[in-house]
């Protein structure tokens, strides 16, 4: 999924190119991620490079000897190996690429509207519906999708052969509606969706003695990150807290301590420079957090044959957007996925105990 994203974001300019206007620009800084481990993660992260490298990323192994030499401003103590992306790796800015994908759609006559989704019309499918063969007689059918208008009490109808609920971080929240979860295992109905919103922050910091354009993504052992942002010395940070101590989802307030007693001492130890960073802002924002592996849940919902899931990235879901597009597209016109197998990603694992888990994610 990331390497056709990465293919379909070098290309951007052909995917999304509207009409006349100037090619879309999302500020693609093409540069690798570093991930490092200590000795007793090593082999999960040299499992995971076989993987990779199997499946075509272009990715190298280093030791720590050799990251002392391609990084010399990195400090290797407690480091046994890294993995440096050399292609197709790097960051972009999201809400650039969201709004070229929306403009694109709009060319090609999307209709956006702003709602709250509180509830869905259904029926049971008949082969009088003009749905394609492949889901006639399965379960039931959405027929309409009923939305609260902003400061409006009104409730409209809005009539769809197919639903795809993406709605991040709230998915979980969208398909109760449906009853989802709360039914019998004979109608599928008995499991939830598992998605629902975590908080996560992100700091700003100035260091303008820090790396500079060779600065990679960075891992580090503990999973604390950093990137740089820009050519000013700026530097984005952060971390996933423990799950003992996921903050609270009810504000996006953030929380500075926890920069100050775990992403600032980490940093500064993996990279010398940042002592003597200061901390300029920060942000607060939600993933939508899949509870049970941590992995996206792309595809049909086994009792409602033209309700498509696409949530549950759980951090990764602009990275992967691209191939998510393109997997939603093949099984609305063509019940299946043709351009990526994403089959084992789908809400059936669920129901069946095959979890999708992947190590080294933070």
């Amino acid at each position: 999924m990331s390497l056709y994203s990465a293919h379909f974001l070098r290309n951007i300019k052909q995917n999304l190119c509207v009409d006349d206007r100037d090619p879309p620009d999302i500020q693609f800084n093409h540069q690798g991620y570093l991930t490092l481990s200590s000795q007793a993660n090593a082999h999960i992260l040299e499992q995971n490079y076989k993987l990779q490298t199997e499946l075509g990323a272009k990715v190298e192994l280093m030791s720590s000897m050799r990251l002392k030499e391609r990084f010399p401003w990195l400090n290797t103590d407690e480091v046994e190996v890294g993995t440096y992306g050399l292609e197709n790796e790097g960051w972009f800015d999201p809400y650039l690429l969201t709004r070229s994908f929306k403009q694109k759609a709009e060319s090609l006559g999307a209709q956006y509207c702003l709602g709250e989704v509180v509830g869905f019309e259904c029926s049971k499918l008949d082969k009088q519906l003009s749905v394609p063969e492949f889901y006639v007689g399965q379960g039931k059918r959405i027929k309409a999708v009923k939305v609260r208008m902003p400061n409006s009490p009104e409730v409209i109808d809005v009539q769809c052969a197919f639903a795809v609920v993406c709605a991040g971080s709230w998915s979980g929240e969208v398909t109760t509606t449906l009853g989802i979860g709360q039914g019998t295992a004979e109608e599928l109905m008995d499991v939830p969706l598992p998605v629902e919103p975590r908080k996560r922050y992100v700091y700003v910091a100035h260091c303008p003695d820090g790396p500079g354009l060779d600065c990679p993504m960075i891992v580090n052992v503990d999973g604390v990150y950093t990137r740089r942002e820009g050519l000013g010395g700026n530097y984005l940070m952060g971390s996933c807290p423990p799950e003992e101590a996921e903050p609270d989802c009810e504000n996006l307030n953030v929380d500075y301590d926890f920069f100050e007693e775990k992403v600032w001492p980490s940093m500064a130890n993996r990279v010398p420079a940042f002592e003597n960073l200061k901390l300029k802002s920060a942000w607060a924002g939600f993933y939508d957090y899949n509870t049970i592996d941590q992995n996206a849940i792309i595809g049909t919902h086994p009792a409602f044959p033209n309700l498509l899931l696409a949530t549950g990235f759980s951090g990764h879901g602009i990275q992967q957007s691209p191939a998510v597009g393109q997997a939603i597209s093949d099984l609305i016109f063509e019940g299946k996925f043709v351009e990526i197998d994403l089959n084992r990603m789908g809400f059936e694992r669920f129901l069946n105990k095959q979890h999708v888990r992947e190590s080294n994610i933070y």
